[in-house]
């Protein structure tokens, strides 16, 4: 989760929801929480682990944000794809392997929904009398949805 800003923003979204976020690094959850503290928000949990070790002990979840990995994408979707219900997961990637695995991903399991979408940012900067936008790196947003029924082909 990371210092916990998008783990954070669902809680003050779902404010009747909880929220878990999971985060390798002990440092990190410690911001997480300060910066959930400092905000308010009491409907979030950090929780310092990996998934999808950590997803064992959680309760089912109905929507799942993954921003990171850590090269463990594919036994996280086992692990969502293995509770047979109804979930909603987005991924982001900005690196070609992350890319890569996850357009594989939507290949071998059967989604009963898929969306990508790829944004990208440009910023102004001063070149002498001139602006000039200088682009941000793309980040590819990949929507999926299990529906618990059996997709196979």
């Amino acid at each position: 989760s990371g210092t916990g800003s998008v783990a954070i923003e669902m809680a003050l979204q779902a404010a009747k929801g909880s929220i878990w976020g999971i985060e390798k690094d002990s440092a990190a959850v410690t911001l997480s929480r300060e910066n959930a503290a400092r905000l308010g928000v009491s409907n979030v949990t950090f929780i310092h682990g990996t998934a999808p070790g950590s997803l064992e002990d959680l309760p089912t979840p109905t929507h799942v944000f993954i921003g990171g990995s850590s090269g463990n994408m594919e036994e996280i979707i086992q692990n969502l794809f293995a509770r047979k219900t109804d979930i909603r997961i987005t991924a982001t990637a900005v690196t070609l392997d992350s890319i890569a695995e996850l357009n594989g991903i939507l290949d071998r399991y059967p989604f009963a929904e898929t969306e990508v979408v790829m944004v990208q940012t440009a910023k102004a900067r001063k070149a002498g009398a001139h602006r000039l936008m200088t682009g941000g790196n793309p980040v590819y947003i990949f929507a999926m949805r299990i529906t618990g029924e059996d997709l196979s082909c």
